[in-house]
C-alpha cells in the first residue's frame, strides 16, 4: 500500500511549485518533498520578466514574489540602456515560508536518498517510502549526452553604510575585467541600503573560484562608491548552457519523471528556470492520473516541446562559446542589446518569431565569419 500520491525528490525552484501549486487545484492528495539539505530551496534567488509568464501564471505566483521593478538597465563598454518592463525576484526565504505553511507536515529535510523507482523512494537510513508515483527533482545531472557551458557565480547581499541609489536592477555590467570568459556584475536593488551583488561568468567549465568571486565583488563596490558594512548573505551555483546534445539519449537514461534542471528544462542561454517551473508546475497540477507513467510521459513531452523551441538558442550559445576569444564574449551581448525592446522581451521569453531569428544573425556579425560557421557545423557529440 502506497504512503503517499506523490514524493517529490528535491525540494527545489521546480518541485516546491509543483507541490504548492497541487495543494492549490488538487488538495485531496496527500504529498511528500523529500530534501538531502538541511533545508528546503536552498539559498538562492529566481528571477523572471513579465513577459516570460502568462497573465494566469503571473496571477499565481503573485504571492511568491519578494522584489518587483519596472525596468532594468544593461552596461557594455559602447552601450549602456535602460530597458522598460517588470522584473521580478523570488527568494529561497519567501518561498521556504509558504512552503511551511502550506505543506509543513509534509516535507522531510535532512534526508538523503539513496535510491528511487517508480513506487518508492530508499533512503540512506534504510527506510523505503512507497508512493503512487515519483518525481525527480534533484539539480542538473552531468551527462556525456548533453555538451554544456557554464554560467558560474558568486552572489552577495550587502547591508550598505550608505543608500546606494540604484532604483532599478542593472542585469549586466559587462564593463568589468573579462578575466576567463564572458563577465557581468549583476545588481538588484532590495531596499534602498541592501543590494544583491553577483559576479556572474560564461565560461568553458564549472571552475571559478569563489574566493576571486568574493574579491570581484568586493572591488566592484569600490569602483561603484558603495561602502559595503554587514555582509547577509552569500550564495553561489554553476547554471548549465546548453551548446547541442541529443535529447533522446539524455532522457533514455532518466526513467522516472523529472523536474527542473534534472529535466533539462530552463532557457538555454540564459539559464532562466522559472518560467519553466511555473509552466510544469500549471501542467500537472492539471492533469488527473497521478502515476508516475503518466508523470513520465508528461515531463518528457514538456521537455521535449521546450528542447525543440530552444533549438535555435542552442545555436546562438555555440557562436557565444566557440567562435571567438573567451575574453571577447561580450560583443555578442553588447549587440544583441543594441536591438529593439521586444525582440529582446521575445528573446528572454523563448518565443523568438522568424523575423527576430534573421535580425538575430543578419548584419556585420561580432565574431569571425569562419569561425561562426565553424562553430555552428561542427558536431558537439558523438
Amino acid at each position: 500500500m502506497a504512503d503517499y500520491d506523490l514524493i517529490l525528490v528535491g525540494a527545489g525552484l521546480a518541485n516546491t511549485l509543483i507541490a504548492l501549486r497541487l495543494k492549490a487545484k488538487q488538495p485531496h492528495l496527500s504529498l511528500l518533498l523529500i530534501e538531502a539539505d538541511d533545508q528546503p530551496l536552498g539559498n538562492h534567488t529566481w528571477s523572471f520578466h513579465r513577459g516570460d509568464l502568462t497573465d494566469s501564471q503571473f496571477a499565481w505566483i503573485q504571492p511568491y514574489i519578494s522584489y518587483r521593478w519596472s525596468g532594468y538597465d544593461v552596461r557594455f563598454p559602447k552601450l549602456c540602456r535602460t530597458l522598460v518592463g517588470g522584473y521580478f525576484t523570488l527568494t529561497s526565504e519567501q518561498l521556504a515560508l509558504q512552503l511551511s505553511e502550506n505543506l509543513g507536515g509534509q516535507i522531510m529535510t535532512g534526508t538523503p536518498v539513496k535510491g528511487l523507482s517508480e513506487h518508492s523512494v530508499k533512503l540512506e537510513d534504510g527506510r523505503e517510502i512507497f508512493a503512487h508515483a515519483v518525481i525527480d527533482g534533484r539539480g542538473f545531472r552531468a551527462d556525456e549526452s548533453m555538451a554544456i557551458g557554464v554560467q558560474a557565480f558568486v552572489g552577495q547581499v550587502w547591508q550598505l553604510e550608505t543608500p546606494h541609489g540604484l532604483t532599478r536592477p542593472i542585469l549586466m555590467d559587462a564593463t568589468v575585467d573579462q578575466q576567463q570568459g564572458y563577465r557581468f556584475v549583476y545588481t538588484l536593488p532590495l531596499t534602498e541600503d541592501q543590494l544583491l551583488i553577483e559576479d556572474t561568468h560564461y565560461i568553458d567549465h564549472a571552475d571559478l573560484s569563489v574566493e576571486r568571486g568574493r574579491k570581484n565583488i568586493q572591488q566592484y563596490a569600490v569602483q561603484q562608491g558603495w561602502s559595503l558594512a554587514t555582509l547577509l548573505r552569500e550564495e553561489r551555483g554553476n547554471l548549465p548552457i546548453t551548446l547541442a546534445g541529443r535529447f533522446k539519449r539524455f532522457w533514455s537514461r532518466q526513467p522516472l519523471a523529472a523536474s527542473g534542471l534534472r529535466g533539462s528544462l530552463y532557457h538555454a542561454t540564459t539559464g532562466y528556470s522559472l518560467p519553466h517551473a511555473v509552466a510544469l508546475a500549471d501542467k500537472i497540477a492539471d492533469i488527473s492520473c497521478m502515476t508516475s507513467p503518466c508523470l513520465r510521459l508528461l515531463t518528457y513531452q514538456f521537455s521535449r516541446q521546450s528542447w525543440r523551441k530552444q533549438r535555435f538558442f542552442r545555436l546562438l550559445n555555440r557562436m557565444l562559446f566557440l567562435a571567438g576569444p573567451a575574453t571577447q564574449r561580450w560583443q555578442v551581448m553588447q549587440r544583441f542589446y543594441h536591438l529593439k525592446a521586444p525582440l529582446i522581451t521575445r528573446f528572454y521569453a523563448g518565443q523568438l518569431t522568424p523575423w527576430d531569428k534573421l535580425r538575430l544573425v543578419s548584419g556585420k556579425p561580432p565574431v569571425p565569419v569562419i569561425a561562426a560557421i565553424k562553430a555552428i557545423i561542427t558536431p558537439l557529440i558523438k
